[in-house]
């Protein structure tokens, strides 16, 4: 991450939800959630980092569906300010997901939570566990900013 401060990180971010679980990142250092995803890279398409993320992250083929929400949000973290644009789009899936998803990675690890328990979950943002809380809105974005 460069040390720039006025550095602003682009996040693209899947929403995947099967039946009434949805699928989230955990941080195996910290123990918070996020939905998956990563850093859009430059020259790359915010949809493209998603896809990308996914199989480098899980191996998995996914296609990005249609973006959802645009979450900005300035925090500190770690003694050091960042300010983040989080484009959450809906993961197109097969019917069914694998029960288990592997990480590739050995600072994460993925779960399936109930849809209900995001309320009682530290997921981050704030802004997209607020609208992940309040249903999601699939039928279109929204634009949600906490800085």
């Amino acid at each position: 991450m460069p040390e720039d401060p006025h550095h602003i990180e682009i996040i693209a971010r899947g929403l995947a939800v099967q039946g009434q679980q949805l699928l989230v990142c955990s941080s195996r250092k910290h123990g918070y959630l996020y939905l998956p995803g990563g850093h859009v890279e430059r020259g790359e398409s915010s949809a493209s980092a998603l896809v990308r993320e996914f199989m480098e992250e899980t191996g998995l083929e996914v296609v990005a569906g249609s973006l959802l929400l645009v979450s900005e949000n300035a925090f500190t973290q770690s003694g050091r300010d960042r300010h983040e644009i989080n484009l959450v789009f809906h993961v197109e899936h097969p019917p069914t997901w694998p029960l288990h998803v592997q990480s590739l990675e050995s600072d994460i690890e993925f779960r399936w939570i109930e849809l209900a328990a995001v309320v009682d979950a530290d997921l981050r943002p704030a802004t997209i566990k607020a609208w992940v809380v309040a249903g999601c809105r699939p039928d279109g974005w929204v634009w949600h900013r906490d800085v």
